[in-house]
């Protein structure tokens, strides 16, 4: 067996890295820019800034980088998932939740146990995860897919907590991207001790982790209680994660990365792992950290770290595909077709069409305002018309183009939960909007419009071209679309840490915001729908066949590569177009289309008006509801439905049925 033994040759390996981050640091010593002033004070200066501020930070990225490659370690033998890490489990996301609800709302707990707030918040994410995961077996897709969802309902929550707190806004965002900035030696004298309790606590453990390798039975038969040793390790897991949280922000993608690369590097015993991944996530953390410091300003670094390292996950993560077994996706015991179909299809959909237009005549006349509930009419309904109008429009047209992107997505993919959130496209929007935003130097909305269906257009053919791989199934496809959509985050996130008015601009976006919707987006949001909902009409027989696979399709004479181009860019320009409105968290794009083929909207025409029309109405209700459940003040529109989506997503994963092999 392959070992981490350090003989000449594996030594002079692991000698490499380790040079390169002493070498990185050094030049991050050697370029930093000289200080102006008195020479006898900038050097006591130039001391304290190396001794309290860059050696605390390289020791603190050493320790957090070495506290993710254990956790991760530790999660991935006992979940047997080859892509578990506290990132992809919602563990990192749950403890920022939990960490920001506190900040600004119970400051005295974050001064009793900052630790044992992101704890609680960690080990409450990964009890989601496996409650919602059980039933199958902790598939890693499913354990994986229920971790991401998780992760952006909890972003959604901590976007809106941030809002309603507005002077915690930049502190919060740049911690959350996982800031190593130091000015004390505080961080790392925190986390030495715990990451030495965590190695303790790993090595006692080394017995009961080498069983949990064999199956349930197998490790049971040899004297292993299976629940309480999946406890203990999930706990110190959780623990090490929770505390790099708590004492730096979320660090993504370490404790995927450092695992992996340790089985690449020849480690196989689980012993061999739990040394080298320590080792490596130290050394990725650590150069990543250098890189951000060279990179940026000589001030300022180019990026959170933390956000750094997310851009490397992405790619890690696509890498890794090809290790994770190929099991029976979550949705494949919810049949594509629809349980039952509507004998009226489109008397069903006029149906559909009176509940949003009732919707909206409630959105504009019904609100609350400082003596309660009213019903605006008469010179009240007039002088709100201009302020509630063009948010009701705006938000109802972004629902309604989700809604049919979704529907094309999950033709396009014969995958009932593929969507424009759920496979990076909104995320995608997101990095064409902040591309627009660093080249052009105003804020022109046809510059902003072109910028997210670009980025959009981008991810979503990236998907198809993975899509179109042999052997990358829908359940890849949705794995893909979680790391696409994590890379793009990570761009966006980089972005957003800069501070400045574009900044500004994003987190705005990010929140979907329908606040200062004017005029413009509102006609914007109605041209859209008619020139791209219309024609899509024209391409039903598409839509009935895309899902019958490749080889149906094509005996039958339709051109596959033609049809779902066109289809695809019909799907970005609308999910640009709808992000723009109303942020890229609101999951509608996914929860419409599904609604419509359980209502048993079969023929692929129905389901499109009958997406296109749900979701309109949920998104009209959701902004309605956004600016009545916290007066005075509102809630983002794009954050309050994905409040409504997620758990919907959510309950979808919980009900899918055991796991069959």
């Amino acid at each position: 067996m392959a070992s981490v033994v350090p003989t000449p040759r594996i030594a002079a390996i692991w000698f490499l890295p380790v040079l390169a981050i002493a070498l990185l640091f050094a030049a991050v010593i050697a370029t930093r820019p000289p200080l102006a002033g008195d020479p006898a004070v900038t050097l006591v200066l130039e001391r304290i800034l190396l001794w309290h501020s860059l050696v605390p930070r390289f020791v603190t990225a050493l320790l957090c980088g070495a506290a993710l490659g254990l956790s991760g370690a530790l999660l991935q033998r006992v979940l047997r998932n080859p892509i578990a890490d506290p990132s992809t489990l919602g563990i990192a996301s749950g403890a920022q939740l939990a960490l920001t609800i506190a900040t600004a709302y119970a400051p005295a707990l974050i001064a009793f146990s900052r630790e044992g707030v992101a704890f609680g918040g960690g080990i409450a994410a990964v009890t989601i995860v496996l409650a919602l995961s059980w039933r199958r077996g902790l598939d890693p897709v499913t354990v994986v897919l229920s971790g991401m969802v998780l992760s952006l309902v909890a972003a959604a929550l901590s976007a809106t907590v941030i809002l309603a707190k507005g002077e915690y806004v930049l502190s919060l965002f740049i911690w959350g991207a996982g800031s190593l900035n130091q000015q004390s030696w505080d961080a790392a004298i925190a986390l030495g001790p715990r990451l030495i309790l965590g190695c303790i606590a790993a090595a006692l453990l080394l017995r009961p982790l080498a069983l949990l390798g064999l199956d349930d039975s197998g490790a049971r038969s040899l004297g292993l209680a299976l629940h309480s040793a999946r406890f203990l390790v999930l706990a110190i897991a959780v623990w090490l994660a929770a505390t790099v949280t708590a004492e730096v922000g979320v660090i993504g993608f370490v404790g995927l990365a450092a695992p992996a690369l340790a089985r690449f590097a020849g480690a196989r015993r689980m012993r061999d792992v739990l040394i080298a991944s320590p080792f490596i996530g130290a050394i990725l953390l650590s150069l990543t950290d250098s890189a951000v410091q060279l990179l940026g300003s000589g001030t300022a670094d180019l990026a959170p770290t933390g956000a750094a390292t997310a851009l490397l996950g992405g790619p890690i993560l696509l890498w890794m595909l090809r290790r994770v077994p190929l099991t029976i996706p979550p949705q494949a015991n919810l049949p594509h077709g629809p349980l039952r179909r509507i004998a009226r299809p489109w008397l069903a959909a006029a149906g559909l069409a009176l509940v949003a237009a009732l919707l909206a005549i409630l959105a504009l006349v019904a609100g609350r305002g400082p003596d309660g509930w009213n019903l605006a009419t008469g010179s009240l309904f007039l002088d709100l018309l201009p302020f509630r109008a063009p948010r009701i429009v705006a938000a109802g047209t972004a629902g309604a183009m989700l809604g049919a992107a979704g529907t094309l997505m999950q033709r396009l993919t014969a995958n009932p939960l593929a969507g424009p959130e759920v496979l990076g496209v909104s995320a995608g929007g997101g990095v064409g909007l902040a591309v627009m935003l660093m080249l052009t130097p105003g804020m022109e909305p046809l510059h902003l419009l072109l910028g997210a269906v670009a980025g959009s257009l981008a991810v979503i053919l990236a998907m198809l071209l993975l899509a179109s791989r042999p052997g990358f199934g829908p359940t890849r496809l949705l794995l893909a679309g979680v790391a696409m959509g994590a890379l793009c985050m990570a761009i966006v996130s980089t972005v957003l840490a800069q501070g400045d008015m574009r900044s500004y601009a994003l987190l705005l976006w990010m929140s979907g915001s329908t606040n200062r919707v004017g005029d413009f987006e509102a006609w914007t949001g109605v041209v859209a729908c008619l020139a791209l909902i219309s024609p899509l009409f024209l391409f039903s027989r598409w839509l009935d066949i895309l899902p019958l696979g490749e080889g149906m399709s094509g005996s039958i004479g339709l051109s596959r590569r033609a049809s779902r181009l066109t289809l695809a860019t019909f799907a970005a320009v609308l999910t640009g177009l709808a992000s723009l409105l109303i942020g890229p968290l609101s999951l509608i794009g996914l929860i419409a289309p599904h609604l419509a083929r359980l209502a048993g909207f079969a023929h692929g025409r129905h389901q499109l008006a009958a997406a296109v029309l749900i979701g309109c109405a949920t998104m009209v209700l959701a902004d309605w509801l956004s600016r009545v459940v916290a007066f005075p003040y509102q809630v983002p529109v794009g954050l309050f439905a994905a409040l409504i989506g997620g758990p919907y997503l959510i309950w979808l994963l919980s009900r899918a049925g055991p796991h069959h092999g």
